[in-house]
């Protein structure tokens, strides 16, 4: 029972389930330039290589790009080492509206303060062309009680993790900002007594 498990491990990696939806539904096509912003070891890029993506990504740890660079280096030799970039979100060298998909997997929870948090959106979206879709996986306070406030947006949540939290109404604020719309309604999966992680996926509009 154990070998399908692993051929699907193969094939799709430890792939975000939620980003896996997206797939399904034709949201995610090949011919697209993908990037991950915030790609950490490449868990949602595995398919999406041995598919024939255009993928880049881009993360601030020389050792996960490191990594990154070694995943498609063993299966997407096609992908020059260049699309994997030691950079920071809010920092990006990517051109303006240069990406038909931006990934925000488990990444904007980790913003210092508001500014922060803001000034990855700002980035990402910027690097995002007209007609193109943010997916965001982020931490957020739907269906918690027990969060610690520490000022700024940051709390001690029940599982003992700092992280920066959302609600849905300032999610929809900032999509409304931005001139964008949403894709998918907002939903949050509560973890009991641990956390609760929102999907954010909303688009550009088209010029």
């Amino acid at each position: 029972m154990t070998q399908p498990s692993a051929d699907l491990r193969e094939q799709f990696g430890d792939i975000d389930v939620y980003l896996f939806d997206q797939l399904l539904r034709g949201r995610i096509t090949q011919g697209m330039k993908v990037l991950d912003a915030g790609c950490g070891a490449g868990r949602n890029l595995v398919y999406l290589m041995r598919a024939g993506f255009e993928v880049w990504s881009v993360d601030e740890s020389p050792e996960m790009i490191a990594r990154v660079r070694q995943l498609a280096a063993s299966i997407a030799p096609d992908l020059g080492a260049e699309r994997f970039r030691v950079e920071r979100v809010e920092a990006m060298t990517l051109e303006d509206h240069s990406m038909d998909v931006v990934i925000s997997s488990a990444v904007l929870h980790f913003a210092r303060d508001e500014r922060h948090w803001h000034a990855m959106v700002r980035e990402m979206w910027r690097v995002l062309a007209p007609g193109g879709i943010l997916f965001a996986r982020l931490a957020t306070t739907v269906g918690q009680a027990r969060l610690q406030p520490l000022g700024g947006g940051r709390y001690v949540q029940p599982d003992g993790d700092t992280r920066f939290l959302v609600d849905h109404e300032q999610l929809l604020e900032v999509t409304t900002a931005l001139g964008g719309s949403l894709v998918d309604p907002l939903k949050s999966t509560v973890v009991h007594d641990r956390r609760s992680m929102g999907t954010w996926v909303f688009c550009k509009p088209s010029r």
